[in-house]
């Protein structure tokens, strides 16, 4: 019974129905005649946020990123190099700890009168690694495994010798000043 009075209602009114847009600034006009002087409160009105779907979508750009550059990273030399040969690792890892305990007795052993040499030593030193890098990259590109690897034994063994030596000359530097100061008359 009330559905028909409400249909009647409708039909009744179906032709006053008001479908136009307010004006522009038809709720701004509004809320300035809601003055708090006359006892009311204005509401603000809501700008809309940009920096929420902004902010959603940079995150959203960056996991992206991120997972390309997991996904996509090339391995590096030595990764590749213990993909290829497995027992290069530990060897090096032996090598490398015996060389940075040399380096680092050469560096105490520092002093003016073998500074020059100490240095020198430092600079093949490094050309002794650059040049176990080339044999890295040389392995990786291919190159007769065997061979390769016994030249990076070879390198390292190299600067193990080169090291010793450098050591021996500094210890013979000292045993030489000792006996000349210990010979030198006043």
């Amino acid at each position: 019974m009330k559905k028909d009075n409400i249909d009647k209602l409708f039909e009744r009114l179906q032709d006053e129905f008001d479908f136009e847009e307010p004006q522009i600034g038809h709720e701004q006009r509004f809320l300035e005649k809601l003055n708090p002087a006359q006892g009311t409160i204005a509401m603000p009105v809501k700008k809309r946020q940009l920096w929420k779907p902004l902010s959603i979508a940079a995150s959203i750009a960056l996991v992206c990123v991120l997972g390309l550059g997991y996904f996509n990273s090339t391995p590096t030399i030595k990764e590749q190099v213990v993909e290829i040969a497995p027992e290069v690792s530990d060897t090096e890892f032996y090598f490398v700890n015996l060389i940075e305990e040399q380096i680092q007795e050469l560096k105490e052993a520092k002093s003016p009168e073998n500074e020059k040499l100490v240095e020198d030593t430092m600079v093949q030193l490094q050309k002794l690694a650059s040049d176990y890098q080339t044999l890295e990259r040389e392995l990786v590109n291919g190159g007769d495994s065997k061979i390769i690897m016994n030249a990076m034994i070879i390198n390292f063994q190299t600067r193990i010798d080169l090291l010793r030596e450098v050591m021996d000359n500094i210890e013979n530097i000292k045993n030489l000043k000792t006996y000349n100061d210990e010979n030198i008359t006043i």
